[in-house]
């Protein structure tokens, strides 16, 4: 199991059968991910790279696909866990989460907040969601641009104890080498302790045909120092990332740089941080087995 008493957890990725009317968000500059991605694909390239396990993101908002995603999981034990989408703004939201009792591996829920209007996580109906997913034991995933950053920090202040997790530390500008604005509202958001961030998706923000690992370093550099290592998680991002790099240069860019760490801060990020805050079962340490 890679490094004793530690699971390697890929916190991020995403499994679609392709088709042009639910994926109409892969355009033409992404063709080579137009078509299936499946457990068979994922895990071949996880065994490689020394991961045991992964958490699958949802990507269609519709509950249909929170279902399939169990069902892989429940196939394919490498699938710890599943973060899934509810209407948050359904009246039926109670109802629609007690249809998921019993599956254990339905961990957290994401919206795709960044294709949203402005002041989106403010509204009532949403926060009166977040406010249902705890006592569903449930996470949040927080999917933003940077210029959501302000209103997100807002939102995070309405839930100190709901656990949050954000994905690819709010998708920074780093093709055009921005980060200003996003580091004002990243250092921000960090000050709350329940807010734990993804090192992932940053090469597809970056140049895809000619990013450099020091275009991204200076990014990993504030998230560390910000989020500290009990708050990071290591995810690829996969197969969107697929675009800008394979799968082993993405996760090798993370890998790499956490080496200036020690192994424990290591794994930390590489697994121990994503069992803790999705509360897995994994083996080792945190089942309290040998």
């Amino acid at each position: 199991m890679g490094m004793r008493g530690a699971m390697q957890i890929d916190a991020h990725q995403h499994f679609w059968r392709y088709n042009v009317r639910e994926h109409g968000w892969i355009d033409q500059s992404m063709a080579s991910i137009r078509r299936d991605f499946l457990p068979a694909d994922l895990k071949p390239l996880l065994d490689k790279n020394g991961f045991q396990g992964s958490v699958v993101v949802q990507v269609r908002q519709i509950l249909e696909e929170t279902h399939w995603l169990l069902r892989l999981a429940e196939e394919n034990p490498f699938i710890l866990a599943v973060v899934g989408w509810v209407d948050l703004r359904s009246p039926n939201l109670r109802q629609e989460l007690n249809a998921f009792t019993g599956k254990t591996k339905l961990v957290g829920v994401r919206h795709i907040v960044q294709n949203e209007p402005d002041g989106f996580l403010l509204q009532p109906d949403f926060l009166k969601g977040i406010s249902v997913l705890e006592e569903f034991g449930l996470a949040y995933d927080i999917l933003i641009y940077p210029k959501q950053l302000t209103t997100a920090i807002e939102f995070v202040k309405h839930f100190p104890t709901q656990r949050f997790a954000l994905d690819h530390l709010a998708k920074p500008a780093i093709k055009r080498r921005e980060i200003d604005t996003w580091e004002r509202g990243i250092r921000q958001l960090a000050l709350f302790p329940n807010v734990y961030a993804k090192l992932s998706g940053l090469v597809t923000e970056a140049d895809w045909h000619a990013w450099k690992t020091e275009d991204i370093r200076p990014y990993l550099d504030i998230a560390s120092d910000c989020f500290g290592t009990r708050r990071l998680m290591i995810g690829s991002d996969w197969p969107v990332c697929t675009v800008a790099a394979p799968y082993e240069h993405v996760m090798d860019l993370i890998t790499s740089y956490l080496t200036k760490w020690s192994p424990e801060e290591q794994r930390a990020v590489l697994g121990n941080n994503a069992a803790r805050f999705w509360k897995l079962p994994v083996v080792g340490s945190q089942s309290g087995t040998a």
